[in-house]
């Protein structure tokens, strides 16, 4: 591992002021709980100067619900104990869930919400230190012609990387919004909004978050009365995995088990959180029937376009919506 120094900060202000100005300048980087830096670090993918732990700022490991429902989560709060709230689990049931489903224990003792959020592509190509890929200032994707099993299979080109965020999925489907603090002020958007499609910019980094920002705190609005949510993942390894693929879930049904709407957001298929906007539309007013779960399928996975290796995708990602609608349908 490359020789590097800690700061420790005591505010955010102060943590913005120590990051570089350029996206592109990796000389300082911000550690939460390291789970993914530490392994790029290790890996020589990242060769950092300045490591600059956030551990010490105040105010950033809550988890605060307001009096008109909505929750507040720090940046700093573990993945366990999101996992393990009582209320979230009731009220904000997919957040649980797909929190508790991050890593083993051990990695969401440590894990956090920032840090989840803001990992690097999972790639093999990317994380080879010997590989100058697109991803890292190279000429082409290799994964593109390469070894792809599990890359995009949808919204990629030209680079074709996973965002590997379980929770990403689940808040994108919560509608949450996320909130930066840098030199030049603090903003929020939807978290949404928060990600980058390699097209759209996003070649060498995933977010919009810029070099000298901080994102500190994730904000759930109180949902619609009457939601329910799920989460539903497949790995390779039963024990702890990224998601080959995975459904967000949030759903409202009338008296007569009519769906009178819909959120759907899917993981580890795309550089980015993936919404179905159009799928929603298409099963409300309709009751969670086999066709329902078909027409679902067919539509959330109508364009994709899979690489050599990774055609299993389509019908694993229909299947996990088939399974979240049945499982709400109890």
């Amino acid at each position: 591992m490359h020789d590097f120094s800690m700061q420790e900060p005591n505010t955010v202000a102060d943590a913005a002021s120590l990051l570089p100005e350029r996206r592109d300048d990796r000389s300082a980087v911000l550690l939460a709980g390291g789970q993914d830096l530490i392994t790029e670090m290790r890996s020589a993918v990242a060769e950092p100067e300045r490591v600059i732990n956030l551990k010490k700022i105040p105010g950033l490991d809550g988890i605060e619900w307001g009096a008109d429902g909505s929750l507040t989560l720090g940046a700093l709060v573990t993945l366990q104990s999101l996992a393990e709230d009582e209320r979230v689990q009731r009220e904000l049931t997919v957040l649980a869930e797909a929190a508790g489903e991050v890593g083993s224990p051990q990695i969401r003792s440590v894990g956090t919400v920032g840090g989840n959020l803001n990992q690097r592509p999972r790639c093999w190509y990317y994380r080879n230190p010997e590989t100058v890929c697109l991803k890292k200032g190279g000429a082409i994707c290799h994964a593109q012609v390469g070894m792809n099993k599990y890359n995009a299979i949808l919204g990629g080109g030209p680079t074709y990387i996973v965002h590997p965020s379980d929770l990403a999925p689940a808040l994108v489907a919560l509608g949450a919004e996320v909130t930066l603090e840098g030199t030049n002020g603090r903003r929020s958007m939807l978290i949404a909004d928060y990600y980058l499609l390699p097209a759209n910019d996003g070649i060498t980094k995933e977010t919009v978050r810029e070099a000298d920002e901080v994102l500190t705190h994730v904000r759930i609005p109180a949902p619609e009365p009457g939601m329910v949510s799920t989460w539903a993942k497949f790995r390779e390894r039963g024990s702890y995995d990224w998601a080959l693929s995975a459904v967000a879930l949030c759903l409202w049904r009338d008296e007569e088990g009519t769906i009178t709407n819909a959120r759907i957001a899917l993981g580890g298929v795309a550089p980015t959180p993936w919404r179905c906007a159009s799928t929603e539309q298409l099963i409300a007013g309709r009751v969670i029937d086999p066709e329902t779960c078909r027409i679902a399928g067919d539509d959330a996975l109508k364009q994709a376009e899979p690489l050599a290796e990774n055609g299993y995708k389509v019908p694993l990602t229909k299947g996990l919506l088939t399974r979240a609608l049945q499982k709400l349908a109890t």
